[in-house]
């Protein structure tokens, strides 16, 4: 893992596709916004352990792990929509 410091309006390039910039820091919590193209999936990781979690209670259980997996469809879908207009209210 590559650990790096940066301050707050610095910027981290992973590839040439996409940046990552520190928005903000304020005592513990650091905002971080994240330019990528569409086919990159951006995730958090908390919230894919979740789907990862509920999916295998699912195999368990014997239940299908498409709600689950349309749940997950549905918050991306939102979170790039909110992305988008977070971002053109910026600009």
């Amino acid at each position: 893992m590559l650990v790096l410091s940066r301050k707050a309006n610095q910027t981290i390039l992973v590839g040439q596709d996409i940046e990552i910039t520190v928005v903000s820091v304020k005592g513990g919590q650091v905002r971080i916004g994240i330019r990528a193209p569409q086919h990159v999936a951006v995730l958090r990781g908390e919230l894919l352990e979740e789907v990862r979690s509920s999916t295998s209670e699912s195999r368990v259980a014997g239940r299908s792990q498409t709600p689950v997996l349309h749940e997950l469809a549905r918050e991306l879908r939102g979170s790039k929509r909110s992305l988008g207009a977070s971002a053109s209210r910026r600009q």
